[in-house]
């Protein structure tokens, strides 16, 4: 309950601490060889997230070296580059890169896009200003609209902000979907379920209420932990301010709890329970929607994300804390967090009938 939250709470944002993957290595095939191209790997090199660290002799060679896993991507230029581009023949120059990984690939691919682009502006300018344009001429031509970009409330594209804001609540989120029906399932197993119930004066209600109380502090201490280390030391952008990120840690804790224990009153196994909890938890990595759109899922599919906690936590953090829209916009998403909390009404009674009549089965 309290150590391996603490060691994913760390460990996610201490691995993307840098914001995004620097340095990765890539290759070149520079057939051509000349002051120009050599120029062009040097600036490629200077990118933040590229670092040049092979040259290799053909298109093969460099082909081996991704499957090998020793490269990102590699820069082909072909023969006679730098003579096409002094004759406005308009040479082709080739990038090849890995998509078996969706970061890597995605980041180098802007890297060798923007190279390429660059190459060909630099010879461009070159030559209209040798035909007597100025330097403003020349830039209006290359680049007759300039792109002004915006990314809203995360400027530097930092992943840890993208990331660890839905890694680590999922991660919590399973754990505490996991403790919660093995906490009840126990007093089955070690023979203390009527005594549990005697104790709450067979009132399933309270002892609900009193078992899971010093879970919910606990678990409430380990979120506001987390939201106090991200917002308050990392600098998380958290636009909507602190009152939303309270209110939904106790949506976060309250709806995990009520989840797990509705898993248990649903199926009164300690295997099955915490087997069903382990796969809705898992799944909901998937459902969620910061990695692939929901609304970009199949129809089917989009109804079933419905059911999982974490989409619902992440469609409230995306709307009203990161981006600062009113807390009207994500109404459906509370309510079904109240739902999964109020879930245990429902099962009450299945539990109270378990733990005073059902034997342990292994």
């Amino acid at each position: 309950m309290v150590v391996f939250p603490l060691l994913v709470m760390f460990f996610f944002t201490a691995m993307l601490y840098e914001g995004k993957p620097l340095k990765m290595p890539v290759g070149v095939v520079d057939l051509d060889n000349s002051s120009t191209t050599r120029s062009i790997i040097r600036r490629l090199d200077a990118f933040q997230t590229s670092h040049v660290v092979a040259r290799y002799p053909s298109v093969a060679e460099a082909r081996k070296a991704i499957q090998e896993n020793q490269i990102y991507a590699f820069l082909y230029i072909p023969e006679g580059t730098t003579d096409d581009l002094m004759a406005s023949r308009q040479p082709k120059m080739s990038f090849y890169y890995t998509q078996t990984s969706l970061v890597a690939g995605s980041l180098l691919f802007s890297d060798l896009k923007t190279i390429s682009t660059l190459a060909s502006a630099a010879v461009g300018q070159a030559t209209l200003l040798a035909k007597g344009f100025t330097d403003e001429q020349a830039q209006t031509f290359l680049q007759p609209i300039k792109v002004d970009l915006h990314p809203l409330n995360n400027p530097t594209t930092d992943y840890n902000v993208y990331l660890s804001t839905m890694l680590v609540p999922g991660l919590m989120m399973l754990f505490m979907f996991l403790i919660t029906p093995y906490s009840i399932g126990t007093e089955l197993k070690f023979g203390r379920s009527k005594q549990w119930m005697e104790m709450a004066d067979n009132k399933a209600w309270v002892a609900l209420i009193g078992k899971f109380t010093p879970h919910a502090l606990v678990f409430l201490i380990l979120t506001m932990t987390y939201a106090y280390y991200v917002y308050g030391i990392l600098g998380f952008p958290h636009p909507g301010g602190p009152l939303r990120i309270i209110m939904l840690t106790l949506l976060q804790v309250f709806s995990s709890l009520g989840f797990g224990i509705f898993m248990f009153g649903l199926v009164p196994s300690l295997r099955m329970s915490m087997s069903t909890c382990s796969l809705w938890a898992v799944l909901s990595f998937s459902m969620v929607g910061s990695a692939f759109p929901a609304m970009a899922m199949d129809g089917a599919l989009q109804s079933l994300a419905w059911l999982f906690p974490l989409r619902h936590y992440f469609m409230i953090y995306q709307t009203c804390i990161f981006n600062d829209y009113p807390l009207a916009d994500a109404w459906s998403h509370i309510a079904v967090l109240v739902a999964f909390a109020l879930l245990p009404i429902l099962v009450a009674p299945k539990i109270r009938n378990a733990m005073l009549n059902y034997v342990y089965i292994p």
